[in-house]
């Protein structure tokens, strides 16, 4: 059978993988989306820097090099990486207790925090840790990013109204509801309106003119364009920013330099947590969304190739003066729209980054920050997933009250609260569906060799044999109640002579699961009663084999319930029972 070559990451394993196998066919795709790519950042990057508390430039240069880092050993032929709403709000929130935003030691602070994370992404890949991703789970992810979108709607409202003061609380926020400038205002509910229109309907009402539906969806995703050229060009024209509208300002001329300084070990050694919090957020969102991507173009991805990529991207940027970097949704659909089939479509929309910030760069300190605000706000709403609350709510409540705390967790708590007590909230919820595992006395189905639950089927049973199934593995948080309904389903039997246990879906008994089985061995044995196994894992058979409640307690172990049932029903009469 012939393997399709779109199944795997192109070109193996090491850096520079995808270049191996490069098609000429390709570069046209890749040469567009770059293009198209470069435009759409530029504006983004620039928000997402005001919303990390740096200088709009920051996001410049944060959209150059780690494209190119990121590329060297990509596994995702489309995911595009660089500043987002969750790196630009988790740098705020991690660094803002160690240095006033706007001072040097923020900046410097930031750009060691990417430096840190680079590190730490980079080493895991090395160590092919790409597993982590599985840790936090899809409530736990759904409800951080809702809390943060919220935390990012909430900081940017001042701008998009003029208010005289940035609160900090919704209460604040309440109080000092009083626009100073209508200008700022007008300006911002403009921007406002045009960006969820071309979000929401753009892309319709053009397919209706006739433009062709990837045409369409293209020229609506890079909307925000339009709002920046024509705020660019108010401003400049009628000397916007003498009349109190809030602008960019002068930019430093001409592209980063590699270079920077090193802050105090103090600081320094007060990063590694944030650092660690940062890169495991920015792997798992990088991760799963490289992996939607992939499935539509019928691709995989290797998770700890990826981590690579994102610590080669992340060091990238600290060393270019940026900040911490991931995958972005918008413009990875974007890339992938416009024609994209390998991350060479990165590095073009790096080079020409730089070529417009080199360029180009003259016009931008005229660029109002209302516009940049609305920019952000427009691209994080989609991130408050009350469809998934919705689903989860309705299938699993656990889940669903996970996600709901995450989120007002990192409302009340901030970021590291909000993740620690996600975390926290999936860890109890497996031990507490594990303290309660489902346990079922079994019989045969009438003229089959199937097994079923004899409160859910009409099924056969021996008089003198019960049989047990455990649905789940046997550890210390469940022990005593997998013993009581051991106890209760033998109760229910008394003329039981023999016990099978049903060990198919367990996975693993530890030594507290152990020394239960163990003393409720013993105990039967008092009653004159065997104990059996049937079905065991290799794995668990292996780990059990060493044991002395194996090798001196337990009877038979059976290959199969039906092996069992036709074995130990011919026993019945050969063992009498020892009464007490």
């Amino acid at each position: 059978m012939l393997e399709n070559p779109r199944l795997r990451p192109p070109g193996g394993t090491g850096w520079l993988a995808w270049l191996r196998n490069y098609r000429a066919a390709w570069l046209s795709g890749d040469v567009t989306a770059g293009l198209v790519v470069s435009v759409m950042i530029i504006p983004q990057s620039m928000a997402y820097a005001m919303l990390a508390g740096l200088p709009v430039e920051i996001g410049l240069y944060a959209s150059m090099l780690p494209l190119v880092g990121y590329a060297l050993f990509a596994s995702s032929m489309t995911l595009s990486v660089g500043p987002v709403a969750v790196t630009g709000l988790m740098t705020a929130s991690l660094i803002a207790p160690l240095a006033p935003a706007g001072t040097e030691l923020y900046l410097q602070l930031a750009i060691w925090l990417a430096l840190l994370s680079g590190a730490m992404l980079f080493i895991l890949g090395l160590l092919r840790m790409g597993f982590l991703a599985n840790f936090l789970s899809h409530p736990v992810i759904s409800g951080f990013l809702s809390g943060a979108a919220l935390l990012i709607i909430f900081s940017q409202l001042p701008h998009v109204f003029g208010l005289a003061a940035l609160p900090h609380t919704p209460a604040q926020l309440a109080d000092q509801w009083r626009p100073v400038n209508s200008l700022v205002t007008a300006m911002g509910l403009i921007s406002l309106g045009w960006l969820m229109y071309a979000r929401t309907r753009l892309a319709g009402h053009l397919v209706r003119f006739g433009l062709h539906v990837g045409v369409a969806r293209l020229a609506a995703r890079l909307a925000p364009i339009l709002v920046v050229v024509l705020g660019i060009a108010a401003t400049a024209g009628f000397d916007l920013a003498e009349r109190g509208v809030p602008v960019v300002g002068d930019l430093p001329a001409g592209l980063p330099s590699l270079q920077w300084v090193t802050p105090d070990w103090s600081h320094l050694r007060v990063l590694l947590i944030p650092a660690a919090l940062i890169s495991l957020v920015s792997f798992v969102e990088s991760v799963s969304l490289a992996q939607s991507l992939a499935r539509r173009k019928r691709e995989s991805i290797d998770p700890d190739r990826e981590l690579l990529a994102l610590g080669a991207a992340n060091a990238c940027a600290g060393m270019s003066g940026g900040f911490a970097v991931c995958g972005g949704l918008s413009r990875s659909v974007v890339n992938m729209e416009a024609g994209a089939n390998t991350p060479l479509a990165s590095i073009i929309a790096a080079v020409i980054i730089a070529l417009i910030v080199a360029t180009l760069a003259p016009l931008f300190p005229h660029l109002p920050l209302v516009v940049l605000a609305t920019i952000i706000l427009v691209a994080v709403t989609p991130l408050i997933d009350l469809v998934s609350l919705r689903r989860a709510w309705e299938y699993d409540r656990a889940e669903g009250l996970t996600l709901l705390l995450t989120a007002l967790g990192v409302l009340v708590f901030g970021i590291e609260g909000g993740i620690i007590l996600g975390v926290c909230l999936s860890i109890a919820s497996q031990l507490w569906r594990g303290s309660r595992p489902h346990v079922a006395v079994v019989g045969r189905v009438p003229d089959t060799q199937y097994f079923r639950n004899v409160n859910r089927h009409l099924v056969e049973i021996e008089p003198h044999l019960l049989a047990i199934r455990i649905d789940e593995n046997i550890f210390f948080a469940n022990t005593k109640a997998v013993e009581r309904a051991l106890l209760d389903a033998f109760n229910d039997y008394p003329d039981t002579r023999h016990v099978l246990l049903i060990l198919s879906a367990v996975n693993h008994i530890d030594s507290t699961g152990l020394d239960m089985l163990s003393e409720l061995t013993e105990g039967f044995a008092e009653r004159g009663v065997r104990l059996h196994l049937a079905e065991v894992k290799g794995p668990l058979m292996d780990q059990l084999t060493e044991t002395d409640w194996i090798s001196q307690q337990v009877g038979e172990v059976f290959p199969s319930t039906h092996i069992a049932f036709n074995t130990l029903a011919n026993l019945k009469s050969e063992e009498p029972a020892k009464t007490e």
